[in-house]
């Protein structure tokens, strides 16, 4: 019950917050706090139970809930939490309440409707990270995606109305393909046993011919890749994260992203790893590419959120490497990495939205000299700056470390290519800075700081990234059972008709190295 609480509590509390602002002004803010606040601490009281049920080896999931739903087509309400998930769930709840603080002074009409939609789509997210039926999973993929819509056609910029028809597009699109892979599994096992399941562990155990295994592997990995998102199905995320509202734009590049990440260590590798095998290189290259490709682009722009953006495409490009580099090092790496952009790509889109608010431009030529105007604004954009170009002792460094020197044994030659991605982003990181912070003032308006709110807020995302760059070990250790269990699935599957590559069955001699510092 407990993991269904998870998603039930933001989800009754959106009608209570949409209802809250005939109460005050600032009931829906408060009620959406609160009931972020009650799934962080239930899922850190699970978390809690985490080390006893480790300890005493039992099963692959820390807590399961399995209520049959509709056993004629093989439908169950299956839900499941392990160390991925509840990593995924906390940072969930956090950006939730980050992108809630952002909203405070730019959200004024119809705040409860807004507040409603947040919870209606974090709700959707948590459900994505605990479901372990595919149609269930489906399901909530599904929900999470209309309440954003709403947000970005709402309350977004000037051109909202295109850039949420290309975000509902893009993602209906790869959701539709998705949904026809998993039906496809389910009727393939009907054959195969006179009854079809979408149940996770009933699929695992599926035998697949090699051609339909690289089909349905295929489907699967176009659905989970443009939400990631990863060229060349990126073309979504610029205008969108541009022009969706600050608030928005967090849930968006700090979650939304991270569930197709999810999606690919969670089904592609363990359903089909000798097709994913084969696909590695292709992957890898694309990530490498996304990294790149969306750092000269950030490079080239004057638009502060639109630098972020494609920072954000070209951060995520460590996660697909990591994900398909197959060793237990990278694969950790990419959780990190996870972690830490979430936590990092937040803060940016925050200090970016304050900006906005302030100069009502998002061009930092019309800035400049801002550094001793609003010490606190600055000082924390410097620090974030440095968080997503990759500075050790920080969160993103980690990750990045982690995913280069894990992958590099697979593929050197793209590993050494995707490290200039690093050298970028000092570039487009520094020059942002130069050019919003530095220099002579373009506007002799007085421009108000942070709020305390807003500083607090900023300065709590920072002291999580200091501690996760100083100790990743309390994320390293949650994930470690579950990467583990990702490459010796791979290496035990019965989809598979020969042993798996070499990159997927490194783990526990690349782990002995230093998986965990």
């Amino acid at each position: 019950m407990s993991l269904w609480l998870l998603i039930l509590i933001p989800i009754l509390a959106a009608p209570f917050a949409w209802l809250g602002q005939q109460w005050s002004r600032s009931a829906p803010r408060w009620i959406t706090l609160g009931a972020l606040s009650i799934d962080c601490l239930l899922a850190l009281l699970l978390g809690i139970r985490d080390h006893a049920v480790q300890a005493s080896g039992h099963g692959a999931w820390l807590v399961e809930s399995h209520i049959s739903w509709i056993p004629r087509w093989g439908i169950s309400l299956h839900l499941g939490l392990d160390g991925l998930s509840l990593i995924l769930i906390v940072l969930t709840a956090c950006i939730g309440v980050l992108a809630i603080i952002a909203s405070w002074t730019e959200i004024q009409s119809r705040a409860g409707l807004f507040h409603c939609n947040v919870l209606l789509a974090l709700g959707g997210v948590i459900g994505v990270f605990l479901a372990i039926d595919l149609f269930l999973f489906f399901f909530f993929w599904e929900l999470m995606l209309v309440p954003m819509y709403l947000l970005i056609v709402i309350w977004g910029h000037a051109e909202r109305r295109h850039a949420s028809f290309k975000f509902f597009l893009f993602t209906q699109a790869g959701s539709l393909v998705l949904l026809v892979a998993i039906v496809a599994l389910a009727l393939l096992h009907q054959q195969a046993t006179g009854q079809p399941s979408f149940d996770y562990a009933d699929l695992m155990e599926l035998t697949l011919s090699s051609e339909m295994a690289r089909w349905l592997m295929l489907a699967f990995l176009i659905g989970f890749l443009v939400k990631l998102p990863a060229p060349p199905f990126h073309t979504w995320l610029p205008d969108t994260y541009t022009e969706a509202p600050t608030g928005a734009t967090i849930i968006l590049a700090g979650i939304l992203a991270k569930t197709g990440a999810y999606g690919l260590l969670r089904f592609t590798i363990p359903l089909f790893p000798e097709a994913m095998s084969e696909f590695t290189p292709i992957a890898m290259g694309l990530g490498v590419a996304g990294i790149l490709y969306a750092a000269v682009l950030a490079c080239a722009q004057t638009d502060i959120k639109r630098l972020v953006a494609y920072s954000s495409i070209s951060h995520m490009g460590f996660i697909l490497i990591g994900t398909f580099a197959g060793t237990e090092l990278a694969l950790q790496g990419a959780v990190m990495q996870m972690v830490a952009h979430g936590l990092s790509t937040g803060g940016l889109f925050l200090l970016a939205g304050a900006l906005e608010e302030r100069y009502q431009t998002r061009e930092m030529g019309q800035m400049g000299g801002l550094w001793s105007v609003t010490p606190r604004l600055a000082t924390m954009a410097l620090f974030f700056a440095c968080a997503s170009l990759g500075l050790p002792g920080l969160a993103n460094f980690i990750g990045e470390f982690l995913v280069l020197f894990g992958s590099y044994a697979t593929q050197p030659i793209m590993i050494i290519l995707a490290s200039l991605g690093m050298v970028m982003a000092a570039i487009y990181s520094l020059g942002m800075m130069q050019r919003t912070f530095f220099g002579r003032p373009q506007d002799n308006r007085s421009v108000p700081d942070l709020s305390n709110i807003a500083f607090g807020t900023v300065l709590f995302i920072a002291a999580l990234q200091i501690w996760l760059g100083l100790y990743p070990r309390v994320v390293l250790s949650t994930a470690q059972p579950v990467m583990e269990r990702l490459v010796q699935a791979a290496a035990a599957s019965p989809n598979m008709s020969h042993p798996p590559s070499e990159s997927l069955l490194s783990s526990h001699r690349t782990a002995s190295q230093g998986t965990t510092p």
